[in-house]
């Protein structure tokens, strides 16, 4: 599930936008600045599974040489306008 926003009104939190989850689903509330400090994140399982997949895919490419330079990226990036 994806991050939502919220805000505090007369000392309640109020969600700023609609949410899916089923009526009395109990949720843990961080703030930014808590999870910044921790270094904490916001994936879930399947969310860090797939990051690692990826970390392991780019540690793959590297050792293999499939690599561009910075100034390759920037010049690719810069031609996409």
């Amino acid at each position: 599930m994806l991050p939502v926003k919220a805000h505090v009104e007369q000392g309640r939190l109020r969600l700023d936008e609609p949410t899916t989850l089923p009526e009395g689903q109990i949720v843990e509330l961080v703030t930014i600045d808590e999870l910044l400090a921790t270094g904490r994140d916001c994936l879930d399982d399947e969310e860090r599974e797939v990051l690692h997949a990826a970390l392991d895919e780019a540690e793959a490419d590297i050792d293999a040489g499939r690599v561009v330079s910075e100034a390759e990226v920037w010049a690719t990036l810069r031609a996409i306008k």
